[in-house]
């Protein structure tokens, strides 16, 4: 017998929804207790989203034909046009759990084959044009186009710049479905999909050129080869805009092989292929007898262009067309607000008013942030040499400063004093970093003795002249591999602890034994405790007696060679052991 919701069900009032309900909260229940057969229709439970979002969390799986969304009751039903779609979603959800707002949505079979909703009632009206607008803008960004991607370069990045602040940018010429950020040949790249060629245009003709910040961070922008782009994880990497079912890619080993088939199965939301346009074309008058929601675009096409390349990478963000969750936390990813907040967006000439504007609001959303979570883009009054004194002479050397002052910032110059070689001068790549390693060592213990920090007038230090004899004590450091904050984006930038007695193993070959770490570490101290990383084996804590017996240690073992090629890396932590 065909299970239905009927018309009775589902009549006509504020929610969309008639006054019995009591049978959906019957229906709630039955299906938690007693396991359903399959059917197009997914019962969600424990949802608190609006109406664009629960359907952008079917879209993956297939098509989207109703759906309905008892917000007062944190259940939501979709309704797919086969079966094997809703299976799909079933499983995925079963296997890749989905967080909003705190809490784990549920997904199961409904005990009802379809929805039959009132189509008179308003709010019903509403949700048919969500249910359209968030199909067309998810098919628009699987199928992308010629010049609808943007690759962006940034140059002379003194300041990170995350994937919030881009997209913020960039929406203000139209809608960005999608955003990759990477690092190549030391430089910071990102590439940009909008929903259409005209919004790529346009923000290619205003930003091209600009700074995003007072004197750098500027945009360099061009049309890249890709017609669209592949999107596997949201994270602070890459984001899909239009697929919040997407993990953020952490500990997700053993569900990956399952990620895999799910979002690379070429059945989910199938585009038929076709040399017409003709079989593509809606309204909402023969969209819902094909099976299929109108759409908004008009005549869509779903052909994957010949030759269009796909990267493999990857959220949900407002935007001037389209604001599937403005001022929402996003589902279970860690990209709810801004990893780094960021100081005054200047750079745009008087013609590009409404541009500039733009950029300064973002600024003003941003700046209290960034204070308080990246210390690396505090406002400082300081030049970036700073003076240490009072160091055991008969240990320190430019080496030993350069690593632990690198803690905290890019060393470029190292002197210590020919007349006072206690003391030593320190050159950072900037005052920020000078600032963060005055506030973080100074009067540590090291080597035996307390040590200070201050400021130096000096801009910069001076390397010896060619020929003076200088025993040594002057080094530069500019182009060592070894700077910690070289590549935009660094994990190191979030990792800034002041010096303590546990310190956080890296890059740690697998074939290296915990003994083997112990015998180096213990020609430093004493070793209370020890442990690997139960999901990476190739990080580890150590724990030694004192701190300066940790800061002797990481001194003298960061960039120890373990094998060939692997070289391990020390910092500071701020767990417990």
């Amino acid at each position: 017998m065909k299970r239905t919701f009927s018309s009775d069900e589902f009549d006509t009032n504020g929610d969309g929804v008639s006054n019995s309900n009591s049978q959906i909260t019957d229906v709630a229940k039955k299906s938690r207790s007693e396991p359903a057969l399959p059917s197009r229709v997914v019962h969600l439970r424990n949802i608190e989203a609006n109406e664009l979002e629960v359907v952008q969390l079917g879209l993956p799986f297939g098509r989207v034909t109703n759906f309905l969304n008892l917000r007062k009751k944190a259940q939501a039903f979709l309704e797919f046009d086969a079966t094997d779609s809703a299976k799909q979603m079933v499983d995925y959800f079963t296997s890749v759990p989905a967080m909003r707002n705190g809490r784990q949505i549920f997904a199961q079979y409904s005990n009802h084959g379809e929805l039959r909703t009132d189509p008179s009632n308003r709010t019903n009206q509403q949700a048919h044009v969500a249910l359209a607008q968030a199909t067309d803008l998810y098919e628009t960004a699987q199928k992308g186009g010629p010049n609808c991607v943007l690759r962006v370069s940034i140059i002379n990045l003194l300041f990170p710049v995350t994937i919030d602040v881009l997209y913020q940018i960039f929406s203000k010429f139209g809608t960005v479905l999608k955003i990759i950020t990477f690092t190549k040949n030391d430089k910071f790249q990102a590439l940009i999909q909008s929903k259409d060629p005209n919004g790529a245009a346009q923000a290619k003709l205003q930003l091209h050129g600009q700074n995003i910040y007072n004197g750098c961070c500027t945009l360099q922008i061009e049309y890249s080869k890709l017609h669209s782009l592949t999107v596997k994880f949201n994270n602070d990497k890459s984001r899909d805009y239009t697929n919040p079912t997407l993990p953020s890619g952490e500990g997700l080993a053993p569900q990956q092989q399952e990620l895999e088939r799910m979002h690379s199965n070429a059945n989910l939301l199938s585009l038929q292929r076709s040399t017409s346009n003709d079989d593509y074309r809606y309204d909402y008058y023969t969209a819902a007898a094909r099976g299929r929601p109108p759409s908004t675009s008009g005549t869509p096409s779903y052909d994957m262009q010949a030759g269009g390349s796909h990267l493999m990478s990857p959220l949900q963000a407002p935007s001037s067309t389209y604001n599937p969750g403005a001022g929402q936390p996003q589902y279970g990813h860690p990209y709810g607000s801004p990893h780094h907040q960021v100081p005054p967006m200047h750079g745009l000439p008087p013609g590009h008013a409404a541009a500039a504007a733009h950029m300064h609001a973002v600024h003003q959303q941003a700046q209290q942030q960034l204070q308080q979570q990246n210390p690396h883009m505090m406002p400082v009054q300081n030049g970036p040499v700073i003076l240490v004194s009072n160091l055991n002479e008969n240990m320190t050397t430019p080496e030993s400063l350069f690593t632990l002052f690198g803690v905290y910032g890019d060393v470029h110059r190292v002197k210590i004093l020919f007349n006072k070689k206690d003391s030593a001068l320190i050159q950072f790549a900037t005052p920020q970093q000078a600032a963060i390693a005055h506030q973080n060592l100074d009067h540590i213990t090291m080597f035996g003795k307390q040590i200070k920090v201050s400021f130096s007038k000096h801009q910069f230090v001076q390397m010896p002249k060619d020929g003076a004899a200088d025993m040594g004590l002057t080094k530069d450091f500019t182009n060592s591999p070894l700077h910690r904050f070289k590549k935009p984006g660094s994990k190191n930038y979030n990792n800034i602890h002041p010096p303590g007695s546990v310190l956080h193993l890296s890059n740690i070959p697998n074939e290296t034994s915990e003994e083997e770490i112990r015998n180096i570490f213990s020609q430093y101290g004493t070793i209370k405790r020890f442990k690997f990383f139960e999901k990476d084996r190739k990080m580890a804590l150590i724990e030694m007696e004192t701190i300066e017996e940790a800061i002797a240690a990481l001194i003298n073992t960061h960039n120890y060679r373990l094998a060939d090629s692997m070289h391990l890396r020390v910092s500071f932590s701020k767990s417990k052991l």
